[in-house]
């Protein structure tokens, strides 16, 4: 297929002014998408602000022929969400698709995390997710069309040490885009997620302070941001159209399509349970089928192809 995927869709794309969403977003222009890039320009904790990043995007874009523009609106606002969905609306005259990839990281152990720690990465992540998604809607719904993309994590999916807030957000963006895809598809709209792995700033937060911790960083910084581009275009593009309530992972160049949680076992008595006949019955019974206490490097244990 030669054609541009996206020609004249208008597309946002959240964090767009590095790594990931700068890849998107570029390659978004590319396949004739007129883009909002939304980048605050914080630091990898979210703090700050900086307006370069976004524009130094926009100005790659015009440069190579393409049409795009600024936003600098924070996604962790309600107001200031409807603000970047606005700039789509004025400059561009709609919207087709959303990019939820704006976020940052504020890794800590468990026991050592801070409630600052863990409102500040749901506030970007899940509820930014929610805030610009909800803004699009309204036209999505008016307009019998839209697409949302929304990015996951094996954080969540699997699981990672020190990564509590960030495990939390991005499983609840899988509850969410699974929520919006039920909810708007009467109305032609969908909604998938993509459990990226890319070395960008962000995870050059990850501690190296153990062997451990070295090797596991060294295998991301294989996997460069442009390669999650692709798949995303594909999601937003008229070709997709058919798929939603999907979860995919990106890594290097392999794709994965991710199942979803359904029973695996059954118990069940006629006179109901005690504690004592689940102690009992339940737990040895079902004992085999546990799902292992594991990690995501454990599961995605080979090196990236």
């Amino acid at each position: 297929m030669n054609a541009l995927l996206l020609q004249d869709k208008v597309i946002i794309v959240t964090g767009a002014g590095r790594g990931i969403g700068r890849g998107i977003a570029m390659m978004a222009a590319a396949n004739g998408a007129k883009v909002v890039v939304n980048d605050l320009g914080g630091a990898e904790d979210g703090s700050g602000a900086d307006a370069s990043p976004a524009d130094e995007v926009v100005n790659e874009i015009k440069a190579a022929g393409g049409e795009a523009v600024s936003s600098y609106a924070s996604v962790t606002d309600w107001d200031a969400a409807h603000e970047i969905v606005e700039t789509a609306i004025n400059f561009f005259g709609r919207i087709d698709c959303v990019i939820n990839n704006a976020g940052n990281l504020r890794d800590a152990i468990f026991h050592k995390m801070t409630e600052e720690d863990f409102d500040s990465v749901i506030n970007v992540h899940l509820k930014g997710t929610f805030n610009v998604s909800r803004a699009a809607a309204t036209h999505f719904r008016a307009q019998t069309s839209g697409c949302f993309v929304n990015m996951t994590s094996t954080s969540g999916l699997i699981g990672n040490f020190g990564q509590a807030n960030y495990a939390a957000a991005k499983l609840g963006i899988v509850g969410l885009s699974k929520s919006m895809a039920l909810d708007m598809g009467r109305f032609r709209v969908r909604s998938n997620c993509i459990a990226p792995f890319a070395w960008s700033r962000l995870i050059g937060t990850i501690p190296t302070n153990t062997e451990e911790e070295k090797a596991r960083v060294e295998k991301i910084q294989q996997m460069t941001p442009d390669k999650i581009a692709p798949l995303a275009i594909a999601l937003c593009s008229d070709a997709a159209q058919d798929v939603s309530g999907q979860i995919f992972g990106v890594r290097n160049n392999e794709i994965f399509l991710f199942n979803h949680n359904r029973p695996i076992r059954f118990a069940h008595t006629a006179e109901g349970w005690t504690p004592g006949k689940v102690v009992d019955r339940v737990i040895p019974a079902f004992k085999s089928d546990f799902c292992p206490l594991e990690r995501s490097g454990d599961v995605f244990s080979w090196d990236p192809m």
